[in-house]
């Protein structure tokens, strides 16, 4: 069902991104140039930056309490990563739209030319762009639904607890940790910050989704243009098993060497909006990570309980593998795209045009890596060694408290 609401999006002059900029149009983040739509989105990202700074507050006031600030803490932090890519997405969102449209033009000129292996090779990428897409959007909404859901789950889960809440000596489940300047635990207050964050969770959700899955869908491009470059390579100087005329040959490699220069060129552009937002989630990753899984492990943690913090950690692993995995094969495929040049028949040709392979070899050897600030690279090792920090910092948390 999902993939034929995704089929729905798609935008003919967007060929890859239809459906993730549908996504981060409805959520406020393709914006237009002004209007009150603008006014009202800004407003909104306003809003949630606020509230996050409400988590924090609160974060203060129970710090004394170290599961309420585990609790708190692992929440809190994904928010604080879900308004700074909704901030950085807007304020940059100029170059995002030079590199959305660079991809989109470059495919539909690319698709015009009905060449059946380039076209092929879009259309895997785009297949597989669209499955990704998919699964990914499903995992947040039920995220979202188990997060929104998890304080009703904890009340039917026990009669005991549920005596206790409905009599007030235990307070009411709430979904996220927040402060505010009135009692929020019954009555009105109560509802108020129900309704406020199942909200806030509908937000940050979309806010996640459609950012990653547009990210991802990015780096799919780059890699599925570097293996049209290899395709490309290794016809240079031949067509069906025929030598190409000389100027023929120049042409084509004029065109791979331009296209090599664009693609290095918007990568960098695309790797310095990613870097330091990368950075922080790479760095706050660590510690979501950590502390759900003390969450996970600590006595006195319920069932319903369990079962929200192992929905939540599974999500937050899924998104850093998601970036992780797709930066890698990106990176995989730039080590490996000259190698069309060497199965090309470069050897039937000329002096002159060696030379000019030469030339193209190394401009073929420049590699596209995206990074989470200065520190480290996006790729699978990174994120086992994410993985591997955060359970020494798990292991260190849970000594000391024993």
């Amino acid at each position: 069902m999902l993939k034929k609401y995704v089929a729905r999006l798609e935008d003919p002059n967007h060929p890859l991104l239809g459906p993730t900029l549908w996504g981060l149009q409805s959520w406020g983040m393709w914006q237009p140039n002004s209007g009150l739509n603008r006014i009202i989105y800004n407003l909104i990202h306003l809003a949630a930056i606020l509230f996050v700074v409400s988590q924090y507050v609160e974060l203060w006031f129970i710090r004394a309490d170290l599961e309420l600030a585990l609790r708190n803490l692992s929440v809190t932090m994904l928010s604080s990563v879900c308004v700074v890519k909704a901030g950085t997405f807007v304020v940059w969102q100029s170059y995002w739209q030079d590199i959305i449209q660079f991809a989109s033009t470059l495919e539909k000129s690319q698709l015009e030319k009905k060449d059946k292996t380039t076209c092929t090779i879009i259309e895997g990428y785009m297949k597989y762009s669209r499955k990704v897409t998919c699964f990914y959007w499903g995992l947040v909404t039920a995220t979202v639904f188990t997060v929104i859901l998890a304080p009703l789950g904890v009340f039917l889960s026990s009669s005991e607890q549920r005596e206790l809440m409905l009599n007030g000596t235990i307070p009411f489940p709430e979904i996220m940790s927040s402060w505010v300047p009135f009692d929020k635990t019954k009555g009105f207050g109560y509802w108020f910050q129900i309704v406020e964050h199942s909200v806030i969770c509908f937000y940050g959700g979309g806010i996640v989704a459609n950012y990653d899955a547009n990210t991802v869908a990015l780096m799919s491009f780059f890699c599925g243009q570097l293996e049209i470059l290899v395709a490309n390579s290794k016809r240079l100087f031949s067509e069906d098993g025929k030598l190409v005329s000389y100027s023929e040959a120049m042409e084509r490699i004029k065109q791979c060497h331009q296209h090599h220069l664009s693609l290095i060129r918007y990568s960098k552009i695309l790797n310095s909006l990613l870097s330091p937002v990368m950075f922080l989630y790479v760095v706050i990753c660590s510690l979501m990570i950590c502390a759900s899984a003390i969450l996970l492990t600590k006595e006195g943690t319920t069932t319903m309980q369990r079962i929200w913090v192992a929905e939540y950690l599974a999500a937050v692993i899924a998104q850093l593998f998601l970036y992780c995995w797709h930066s890698n094969q990106v990176y995989f495929m730039s080590e490996i795209v000259d190698s069309g040049i060497y199965e090309s028949e470069w050897w039937r040709c000329g002096v002159r045009l060696r030379r000019c392979v030469v030339l193209l070899g190394g401009q073929l050897r420049k590699t596209i890596i995206f990074q989470a600030g200065p520190f480290t690279d996006l790729t699978v090792a990174t994120f086992l060694a994410i993985l591997k920090g955060s359970y020494s910092y798990y292991t260190l948390l849970s000594n000391n408290e024993g």
